[in-house]
């Protein structure tokens, strides 16, 4: 047995998280992709037969009520409140990230007041985020101004009315400094909105904590919603009041059922409700939320990096020198829970990577990613993912 091996063993017999792997339904392969979708949660097929077959097909119309299918929205944020550091009644779930994204963007610069005209955006961040900064200054009148993460602090000005920012960068891995930006934003009088899909259940977010008025999120890469499982808005307590979406539907109307065709906006986050929840994938998400239970994010957060930590060393073992470049940040405090390494022929080689039971994923033009859920990845996983991928580059 090679060094790094021996390693991974010791390191797995000591993982307090490697109980949560028989939570999931998992076969011998190595799965380096929750940070795209993450694993099925094994409760979810029973609790989705349960939805279908007794929900929808005894009770039918009564599950409105019977089955809480009409409060869902709120109950599910506030399941995944802790796991953003966020405290209930500020989170609902429903929409794609994308009209989220809307949401909060739009309702950011209306929050922002009058004489502020410029929005800006991350300039390195997942590209529908970009489309939808665009439409969204087109919609308010403002002018957008892409900007490094890093450079917003002096990019602000009297004039900023919002900033959308990634928790994570989707193609390196790079945390960004959400605390720091956060307060600087404030500071300038301007409304922070974060995407926090690739940090929400894999380190501490701490909405409440750094002040953050708006957030945005996924449900389907480390919190194991499923494919197109509904995201989230988050909206402080403090703005809620303020928060003017630019959707407004009768679900966020303060009398849903009251069929008025003036609007008025329902109390606290639920205003962030647009339409008829899907109700089929939102208590797929809620059963899946269960691999939850008596674990800590930042236990999650501490195995993350020791399992990243740990696949760079045998990457560095194993891999020949020069062959792969990491792109994602060494220190811990810059570092999400992927490693992006760059690579000639990176498509190629994750094919063939894949055909050899090591699944991550590639970005153009030359970008491995490998994503670590640390509740069903074990450090075994990574030494064989990266001495795979020294046979592969060999």
């Amino acid at each position: 047995m090679s060094e790094p091996a021996e390693r991974a063993r010791k390191l797995d017999a000591v993982d307090e998280l490697a109980g949560k792997r028989a939570e999931f339904v998992l076969d011998d392969v190595v799965y380096l992709d929750g940070n795209s979708l993450g694993a099925l949660p094994a409760v979810v097929p029973g609790r989705v037969e349960d939805v279908v077959r007794r929900q929808w097909g005894e009770l039918r119309i009564r599950s409105w009520e019977e089955s809480g299918w009409w409060t869902a929205p709120e109950r599910i944020g506030d399941r995944i409140a802790p796991l953003v550091g966020a405290a209930p009644g500020q989170i609902v779930v429903g929409d794609s990230t994308s009209v989220n994204v809307l949401k909060a963007l739009v309702g950011a610069v209306r929050m922002a007041g009058e004489g502020r005209d410029e929005l800006l955006v991350d300039a390195t961040t997942f590209p529908t985020d970009g489309y939808i900064a665009e439409s969204a200054a087109r919609m308010t009148g403002c002018t957008l101004r892409p900007v490094a993460p890093a450079d917003v602090p002096g990019a602000l000005g009297d004039r900023t009315a919002a900033v959308l920012l990634n928790h994570v960068d989707y193609r390196t891995g790079r945390l960004h400094d959400l605390p720091g930006l956060t307060a600087a934003v404030r500071a300038a009088g301007a409304v922070a909105v974060w995407d926090l899909c690739h940090s929400a259940g894999a380190l501490p977010v701490g909405l409440d904590e750094h002040g953050v008025d708006l957030a945005v999120g996924c449900t389907y890469k480390y919190l194991n919603g499923g494919p197109g499982s509904p995201a989230y808005l988050y909206v402080r307590r403090e703005v809620q009041d303020r928060f003017d979406s630019p959707l407004p539907g009768w679900n966020s109307h303060a009398e849903p059922f009251g069929m008025r065709s003036d609007f008025e906006a329902a109390p606290g986050a639920l205003r962030g409700r647009v339409g008829t929840p899907d109700i089929l994938s939102m208590l797929a998400l809620e059963a899946a939320l269960e691999v939850w239970d008596g674990v800590s994010v930042e236990a999650v957060r501490a195995k993350s990096l020791a399992l990243t930590d740990f696949f760079l060393e045998c990457v560095a073992a194993y891999v020949p020198e020069g062959r792969v470049e990491c792109l994602t940040p060494v220190a811990h405090g810059e570092r999400g829970s992927q490693i992006a390494l760059r690579c000639d022929d990176a498509g190629d080689v994750m094919k063939r990577l894949i055909e050899r039971g090591v699944v991550g994923d590639f970005r153009a033009p030359d970008v491995l990613r490998f994503g670590f859920t640390p509740l069903y990845v074990g450090f075994a996983d990574v030494e064989r993912a990266a001495r795979v991928l020294a046979q592969t580059l060999a």
